[in-house]
């Protein structure tokens, strides 16, 4: 899939719900965020919790569970993957995933794929305990440099951007880095700029028309730099709940609020901006209870309520329709396919079925 003159939506993975040694180190042997998830608590009256998966937990590592999500995605309208990519220094976690479940024998298949660089490892304490330090660990940080993002490249090229599945832009594989301040931050404009220029002719020498490199949750205060940096595009992952606002939010009210804000990121970084929708957002099974008290920080607030297939399903319209009027590529995104800890998930649940993956397929229907 190259020229996208013809409404495209890829869906997030979060490759999370398999054993790994790193996490066999910290937890109980074979531990993975299904513990999380299954015996999460409500934390007020009427507080949706636990959200339980219709069809059961899963393993991801596993092909025959890449392969349910395929047919589900196919069936509902979802036209790719992107999957979450941990790599710090040539250091890879939560891989089996991708590796042996998606591209196993009878998995994925050809189903489209692509791979954002998750450029913080994964927490070591799960669920989170409440402490006063900073909200992300500086031993999650994933400093790199232009040798470092040139071998990370090169690595992706010769594993994933030469099958063909992967999922490309005019001919260029896609490829997104979720922090993408703390990468441009860390680098410095002017050594990003460099990095990824020798990134972009490396793969034009491997035939390629170069690289589609999208900035991901771009800081409103350095937006203007990514396309001196050498990005492509700008989106985000979630983007939904007001960080630091209330403690719980609605959601009908978000998603006019930010859908309202979709012109402005194109127009400060003079670049496409790719809409992101997200079905809600609740990322409290990660946190540790304590009572009453409620944390005024990642994972224990904030938390969207109200949250309805319909309600997303106006979201997704609404990014399907600014991405039509507004990108010579019709894409957008949905956040996420399965990310059941934080509370954004495609995948049917014992709540509302399937509705969430059919909200997909009627907006979809519905563009054409």
């Amino acid at each position: 899939m190259s020229n996208l003159n013809r409404l495209t939506i890829g869906a997030y993975v979060y490759p999370g719900w398999h054993a790994c040694p790193e996490r066999n180190r910290n937890f109980p042997l074979s531990w993975s965020e299904w513990e999380l998830v299954l015996n999460a608590l409500a934390r007020f009256e009427g507080h949706n919790q636990p959200r339980v998966p219709l069809y059961g937990p899963y393993d991801d590592s596993l092909p025959s569970s890449a392969n349910k999500q395929v047919c589900l995605a196919r069936e509902y309208g979802i036209d790719f993957f992107i999957y979450g990519f941990f790599w710090s220094r040539g250091k890879r976690v939560l891989d089996a995933a991708l590796d042996t479940g998606f591209l196993g024998k009878e998995g994925g298949g050809n189903f489209p794929f692509a791979l954002m660089w998750a450029n913080r490892m994964p927490r070591g304490v799960l669920p989170v305990k409440q402490d006063h330090g900073s909200e992300i660990d500086p031993g999650r940080r994933v400093y790199t440099d232009p040798d470092d993002f040139m071998q990370l490249i090169q690595y992706l090229e010769e594993r994933y951007f030469s099958r063909p599945n992967y999922f490309l832009i005019n001919n260029m594989p896609m490829f997104s880095i979720f922090d993408s301040t703390f990468f441009l931050r860390q680098l410095g404009v002017e050594c990003a700029f460099k990095a990824i220029k020798r990134a972009k002719e490396y793969l034009m020498k491997k035939g390629y028309r170069g690289l589609h490199l999208m900035a991901v949750n771009p800081s409103v205060t350095m937006i203007k730099e990514f396309k001196k940096a050498g990005f492509d595009s700008v989106s985000h992952y979630v983007w939904l709940p007001e960080w630091k606002g209330e403690y719980l939010q609605d959601y009908g009210e978000l998603i006019i609020t930010r859908s309202s804000e979709w012109n402005s990121f194109a127009e400060m970084s003079n670049l496409a901006y790719y809409p992101s929708v997200s079905p809600g957002w609740d990322a409290s099974p990660r946190g540790e209870v304590h009572g009453k008290q409620k944390p005024f920080r990642y994972p224990w607030w904030p938390i969207v309520v109200n949250e309805h297939p319909k309600l997303f399903s106006e979201f997704l319209g609404k990014a399907i329709q600014y991405t039509k009027r507004n990108n010579n590529n019709q894409l957008c995104f949905i956040a996420s396919w399965n990310e059941w800890s934080e509370g954004h998930y495609l995948e049917p649940d014992t709540r509302f079925g399937t509705e969430w993956l059919e909200a997909v397929r009627r907006e979809k229907f519905n563009a054409v």
